[in-house]
């Protein structure tokens, strides 16, 4: 499991471990991970030319350190100094020693432009809001220059316990992070400008529960339902697909194949597009009669392509199983009868029917998608997987939210959301909980249109085929 903690845990973990070392032990820990890390970009550290960008804090301090042990290494260093009178003395004077020097703003263009490596020291993870003009400005020339970009603990301008950039943020390609992954870093838009992430353990002891986390092969594989020898199709459980219209059969298709990629021993399909199910996937138990009258099943989903089929959500929202809300769904679905029921949900919006549901504009959830995730699942009292970029799985009680993973830009394309919802049902169905059916269910859809796209446009129907290759790739690592 990979986590990471706001920033308050980290500045108290900080303290505690301090109080316990001689003094600056923590920063020349973090300097010289930060080091090594530009040393591994540049292969050959003699005679390249590494230019720092030093803010007036610890932030810049690593970087003032880091710097040093370049130059000791033969490296031509140079650092900018966003404010002289406040840069880190002790740094500045061994970057000094080891024949490094310090340069003011104005002339800083031209030392970007001829640099091999950039430092991004300007602002810590303390900082909010975008950079100020002069920072601004080196961060635009940096963005242009052909040198690598190195963001010390976080890239300047992005906000650490958010992901929300608001305004000018330092584009780095790798972001060398001290003790713990900060949530910023895991989350878009702010994991945008982080590029590659590598950690350096500096020895915090952190608290159990995190702020964000973001399962890994090895969580997933002791996730998913495996069949025992006594099962049958109903102890494996039965999901229950209420969705498509005459408009959209397609949307009901591709739910079914998800669910039956997903983990349970049978899928009911109820809806208007039991043809078009039936002449794809014959092994579907399919009825006319609604979702009262369908049979038993272990978990629903209701909602992709349903139009305004109002009665159908109302049914399954009045069951007393498992139930995920997507699509039309989640339009139909009042708050009331969400936060009425006993059994769990799961709301599986994409930020455009997140903000419908918050009463935003897009842009806005876009912009602080774990704010949004979080106000969801606490409005609806739901389990919320808020789909984008970087997928969000909020719990309805709080605690850590999850981020995947997997994924790939080629996911954006009709109908993918549609087998997840099926795939991500079929996990609820099988007796996961709703925060890791919809964990288990996005990493596995992201993984498979991964395997499916391979660089090039995929279909849905793509991503589904590849779900047992992907569930294959999980168990056998």
């Amino acid at each position: 499991m990979r986590t990471a903690y706001n920033v308050e845990t980290v500045r108290a973990a900080e303290r505690e471990l301090m109080a316990r070392l001689p003094e600056g032990t923590l920063m020349q820990r973090a300097a010289a991970g930060l080091a090594a890390a530009c040393a591994d970009l540049l292969g050959r550290v003699y005679g390249r030319r590494v230019v720092l960008l030093v803010g007036s804090g610890d932030n810049g301090g690593d970087a003032l350190y880091a710097g040093a042990r370049l130059a000791r290494r033969g490296a031509g260093v140079a650092a900018v100094l966003l404010a002289p009178e406040r840069a880190h003395s002790a740094g500045l004077a061994a970057l000094r020693r080891a024949g490094g020097r310090a340069a003011g703003v104005d002339g800083a263009e031209r030392l970007i432009e001829q640099a091999d490596l950039l430092l991004d020291g300007i602002v810590g993870i303390g900082g909010k809001g975008g950079l100020r003009p002069d920072a601004a400005r080196l961060a635009e020339v940096a963005e242009r220059s052909r040198a690598v970009v190195v963001a010390v603990d976080l890239p300047s301008g992005v906000d650490a316990d958010t992901g929300e950039v608001r305004g000018a943020a330092v584009r780095a390609d790798l972001t060398v992070t001290f003790g713990t992954h900060k949530p910023g870093l895991l989350i878009d838009p702010a994991r945008e400008y982080a590029g590659s992430v590598r950690l350096v353990d500096i020895g915090l002891a952190l608290p159990e529960e995190a702020e964000v986390e973001a399962l890994q092969h090895a969580d997933v594989r002791r996730l998913l339902p495996v069949p025992a020898g006594e099962s049958d199709k109903y102890r494996r459980g039965v999901v229950g697909i209420a969705a498509g219209s005459a408009r959209y059969p397609g949307a009901a298709v591709l739910a079914v194949y998800g669910a039956l990629r997903g983990g349970a021993g049978a899928v009911r399909y109820v809806g208007p597009a039991g043809d078009a199910v039936l002449a794809r996937f014959p092994e579907t138990l399919v009825s006319d009669r609604g979702p009262k009258q369908a049979g038993r099943v272990q978990a629903w989903v209701v909602g992709p392509g349903a139009g305004d089929d109002a009665s159908a959500v109302a049914e399954v929202l009045a069951s007393d199983v498992p139930v995920l809300v997507d699509a039309d769904g989640l339009r139909l679905a009042g708050r009331d009868a969400v936060r009425a029921r006993t059994a769990p949900t799961l709301m599986t919006p994409h930020a455009g029917e997140a903000a419908a549901l918050l009463g935003v504009a897009r842009e806005e959830v876009e912009g602080a998608r774990l704010a949004s995730a979080r106000e969801l699942a606490g409005r609806y009292g739901a389990t919320v997987l808020l789909k984008g970029s970087t997928t969000l799985v909020a719990d309805a009680v709080g605690g850590a939210v999850r981020v995947n993973p997997t994924g790939t830009a080629w996911l954006a394309t009709a109908g993918s959301g549609d087998v997840l919802s099926g795939l991500a049902g079929s996990l609820l169905a099988s007796g996961l909980s709703a925060l890791d059916a919809g964990s288990v269910g996005a990493y596995l859809h992201g993984l498979a249109g991964r395997f499916a796209a391979d660089g090039a446009p995929v279909g849905a129907h793509d991503v589904a085929e590849a779900v047992p290759a992907a569930w294959r790739d999980v168990t056998d690592a």
